[in-house]
């Protein structure tokens, strides 16, 4: 009870509380709106982008501990074509020079980035700038992304969502396994995917049998695998796969695989 001539002192609100309760406020508008509407446009929004994030994420923690059992393009094909070739085998099953060869071919830096090569980024967006022969700076984690989560496309949502998705393999999954993921999904010919479905097609033997040239063939015709050829090349593969042979030796030399044959 106050005394004559006292005063009542209100003590202030604590900034926390405020901002606690502004949030709630602002969460509560966002779905429910105001004024008896229901906001469906932005709850569909909010869904949508809650899958988005959810959905890569979900797929990463389960491809962590086992296979996946196709890609969005696999599943493509065999809607559009009737049928593709994808056999799974662990790292251990694989030629150490299929490793070697697409360190050498598609990323050096493979063991030491985090995902992206900015060096590469830049040196690829001025080779197609002084019209070059068009070549992309991804990585083997951004490549690993872009097979396992999104169908094929060439726009800004979709490299944005490959970023998103190469953060969380990297993140999450040791070296190795984005290597063994990469070599068991990626296109080596129509409809035919991983080392071992392309060693049994190309070289009737498996992929633990691949000598260094057959790798450095395979790997050769990474960048267009529908329409560069591993049975009767043309030139450019032909230059192209003596060139990596001699950068795996550099691969060798400078243990630039040691992230991943460590583990094999």
């Amino acid at each position: 009870m106050l005394e004559m001539g006292e005063t009542e002192t209100t003590l202030p609100v604590p900034s926390s509380r405020r901002r606690s309760s502004g949030i709630r406020q602002f969460a509560r508008w966002f779905w429910h709106g105001r004024g008896g509407r229901k906001p469906w446009l932005r709850r569909t929004i909010a869904i949508a982008f809650a899958f988005l994030l959810l959905y890569p994420l979900a797929l990463t923690l389960l491809y962590r501990v086992m296979p996946p059992p196709g890609t969005p393009l696999i599943l493509s094909i065999l809607i559009t074509e009737g049928g593709a070739d994808y056999r799974w085998v662990p790292l251990s099953r694989m030629s150490a020079s299929l490793v070697k060869a697409v360190i050498a071919s598609e990323d050096g830096k493979f063991c030491s980035h985090t995902g992206f090569d900015w060096d590469a980024i830049d040196r690829a967006f001025e080779n197609n700038a002084n019209g070059g022969r068009l070549r992309g700076g991804s990585t083997i984690s951004q490549q690993t992304a872009k097979n396992i989560f999104m169908p094929e496309s060439r726009t800004m949502v979709r490299k944005a969502y490959e970023a998103y998705g190469t953060i969380l393999i990297e993140f999450i999954w040791p070296k190795w396994r984005v290597m063994e993921t990469y070599l068991n999904v990626a296109e080596m010919g129509p409809g035919i995917f991983g080392v071992e479905a392309a060693a049994q097609h190309y070289f009737k033997k498996p992929a633990s049998r691949i000598t260094p040239f057959e790798a450095a063939r395979l790997t050769a015709i990474l960048p267009n695998p529908r329409n560069y050829r591993v049975i009767g090349p043309g030139p450019y593969i032909q230059r192209r796969t003596g060139q990596i042979q001699r950068l795996m030796g550099g691969v060798t030399r400078d243990r630039l695989d040691a992230c991943v044959t460590r583990y094999r």
